[in-house]
């Protein structure tokens, strides 16, 4: 039997968890007014007049403000020089100032009135007249196409040069945040591993990641929770059905909750029995690929590095070639902070280069229709000297929680 599979329950194991939200404190006002600076002073840098952040995550990075999307625009005016301001429905004047971690002007449309009038207003009002304004990257296209309406004398281009760029490059604190998030999701996994039994069913063990996530202070139950076993371990994003655990079936885990707005993503697989030659072999392969792909992982060196790195194993041991399956068929890895998919991507063909404080996965799933699939993922942190792990990878096929003889 796989050390640590096996031998608990549900009940058990959830008793035992312990909240930990406050291991790390969360971002707090004065790092939110430095990134308003950072984001000034690169806009000055790339000649940006103005930057609109929509309701997204940008907005929240940047400003601490949580709002979301709506069918009505609601986010923020941050010019290259000058004060913050906000821009909502009159109705939600109120309500979004008890919600500010920055304080700013709020503006608010009646309505009967044009909201994109109110921002080219704005923008005036902030000695805005022309120029380029990056538009939120994640704004919906009737915002955007409403922004640029009301401002024909203005270029417009997409936020990333300034959002992407400052959100990939993360700060001490907010590696901090994710590696607590990580190890308590990590813990979590170990958790679930213990408590399967033989016809426990896919839903179950979804039902026990949401309650031990919130128990362990997670700001919410799971972003995505992937729970797979046998043959469906195949498939990367899973199937809409659910399965009922068997002895010998392959057990694959991919999950992932926020804390402090940060957002863990580990995935496990293991067997729930003792491991064939077949699945030991291709658990195999997918440590030595992750192994490869962490030896690749540099400050200059290019995100497709990784994936190059994690693929040539896989190819060289006759899976392949390229995105063919039996073998890897995705990006080996990608970026994650605030959203648990975020730039930087490291796939094939991406030429950017890794730089200190680039935050991301590497999960090389060895996917093989009709049989099973392994995928062991675990995420870097880009430092001075190389990459680090946020959490430590598997050990072994017979030990993947580490609970016999150290890493």
């Amino acid at each position: 039997m796989t050390i640590g599979v096996g031998g608990s329950d549900f009940a058990t194991e959830l008793a035992s968890i312990r909240n930990q939200r406050d291991a790390v404190p969360p971002i707090g006002a004065e790092e939110h007014a430095s990134r308003v600076e950072r984001a000034q002073a690169r806009m000055r840098e790339l000649g940006i007049a103005a930057l609109w952040l929509d309701g997204t995550t940008n907005l929240a990075w940047l400003t601490g403000l949580k709002h979301g999307q709506s069918e009505r625009p609601v986010g923020a005016i941050l010019p290259a020089q000058g004060p913050l301001s906000y821009l909502c429905p009159e109705f939600e004047v109120e309500r979004l100032r008890t919600m500010l971690a920055l304080p700013g002007e709020v503006r608010g449309w009646e309505e009967d009135e044009d909201p994109y009038a109110l921002f080219a207003e704005m923008l005036r009002e902030a000695d805005v007249a022309g120029g380029t304004v990056a538009l939120d990257d994640m704004a919906r296209v009737f915002v955007a196409e409403g922004m640029r309406g009301a401002l024909p004398n203005h270029r417009f281009i997409a936020s990333g040069p300034v959002t992407s760029h400052l959100r990939e490059r993360k700060t001490e604190q907010e590696v901090a945040i994710l590696r607590q998030a990580m190890g308590m999701t990590l813990a979590i996994h170990a958790a679930t591993a213990r408590a399967l039994t033989p016809g426990v069913t896919t839903t179950e063990v979804g039902d026990f990641l949401a309650a031990a996530h919130r128990r362990a202070g997670f700001d919410a139950g799971p972003s995505f929770s992937i729970v797979l076993f046998g043959e469906p371990t195949a498939y990367p994003h899973g199937v809409p059905y659910p399965q009922t655990l068997q002895d010998g079936d392959v057990v694959l885990i991919d999950v992932g909750a926020p804390l402090h707005g940060y957002v863990s993503d580990i995935t496990r697989s293991y067997v729930f029995g003792t491991p064939t030659p077949r699945q030991r072999e291709i658990w195999d392969l997918s440590k030595r690929a992750q192994a490869a792909g962490f030896a690749a992982a540099r400050p200059g060196a290019p995100c497709a590095a990784i994936d190059d790195a994690c693929r040539a194993e896989v190819v060289k041991a006759g899976f392949g070639p390229g995105y063919k399956v039996p073998g890897l068929p995705h990006r080996t890895g990608h970026g994650i902070g605030m959203d648990v998919h975020e730039a930087p991507y490291f796939v094939g063909g991406n030429r950017q280069p890794l730089a200190v404080g680039n935050t991301g996965s590497i999960e090389p799933t060895i996917a093989i229709y009709g049989e099973f699939g392994i995928r062991l993922e675990d995420h870097i942190v880009i430092t001075e000297h190389g990459a680090a792990w946020l959490t430590p990878p598997a050990k072994s096929v017979d030990d993947p929680f580490a609970l016999e003889g150290g890493r």
